[in-house]
C-alpha cells in the first residue's frame, strides 16, 4: 500500500510586491496628469499669445477685454467676463464659449491656434458693436427734455399765479389789520372820554 505525499499549497500572495505595484501605477499616472496638465497650460499660454495682438487693437476708452489664464479645472482663459477658452478632455481642442442669459453656448471649436484667433476677433468686434448701441441708448436718455421744458414752461406760470395771489391776500390782510386798529383807537377813545369824566366829577 504506497502513500501519497501530501499536496504543497501555493504560496500565499506577497502584499510588498502589490504594494509595489500599486505605487508604479499610481507615479505612472500622475506622471501623465502632470503631463496633461503642463500641455494644458502650455497650449492655453499659446493661445494667449495669438490673442493678445488683437486685444491690443481695441482703443484705450475700452475696458472690457482683457485675457488671462485662470488655473482650475479646468483651466481657463478667460477673454472678459463673458468669454472664456477651455481645452476638450483630450487636452487638444480648443472649446471657445460665452455665457449668456440663455445659458453658455458653445462660439467654435477646433485645435487649430489660428480657428480661435478669427473666432475671437470676430467675437471682440460684436462686444464693442454691443457697447455702442449701449452707449448710443443711453445717450437717448434725455428724450424726456420736453416734456422737463413743458414743465419748466408751467411753472412759470404757477409762480405768476401765486403772485397774482398773494397781492390779493395781502391786501385782505391789511385791511383786517386796518380794522382792528380802528377798533382799538375808537375803544381808547371811549376809555380815556370816561377817565375825563371821572376825574372832572371828583
Amino acid at each position: 500500500m504506497s502513500i501519497e505525499s501530501p499536496r504543497s499549497s501555493p504560496p500565499p500572495p506577497s502584499l510588498r510586491e502589490a504594494l509595489r505595484r500599486a505605487r508604479a501605477e499610481s507615479a505612472e499616472r500622475s506622471g501623465v496628469l502632470v503631463e496633461l496638465r503642463t500641455a494644458e497650460m502650455a497650449r492655453l499660454d499659446l493661445l494667449k499669445e495669438a490673442i493678445e495682438p488683437v486685444l491690443d487693437q481695441v482703443p484705450a476708452e475700452i475696458d472690457l477685454f482683457e485675457s488671462a489664464i485662470m488655473p482650475g479645472e479646468p483651466a481657463r482663459l478667460f477673454l472678459d467676463q463673458l468669454g472664456f477658452v477651455e481645452m476638450a478632455g483630450d487636452k487638444r481642442t480648443y472649446r471657445f464659449f460665452q455665457d449668456t442669459r440663455y445659458g453658455r453656448t458653445l462660439i467654435a471649436e477646433s485645435d487649430k491656434v489660428q480657428a480661435i484667433v478669427e473666432a475671437v476677433t470676430d467675437y471682440v468686434a460684436r462686444r464693442m458693436v454691443e457697447r455702442e448701441k449701449a452707449l448710443a441708448s443711453d445717450s437717448y436718455a434725455p428724450a424726456a427734455a420736453p416734456a422737463d421744458k413743458a414743465e419748466g414752461a408751467a411753472a412759470p406760470d404757477a409762480a405768476a399765479a401765486s403772485a397774482a395771489v398773494t397781492p390779493a391776500r395781502r391786501g385782505v390782510g391789511n385791511t383786517l389789520l386796518t380794522i382792528v386798529l380802528a377798533i382799538i383807537v375808537i375803544v381808547g377813545v371811549f376809555v380815556v372820554a370816561d377817565l375825563w369824566d371821572y376825574a372832572l366829577r371828583g
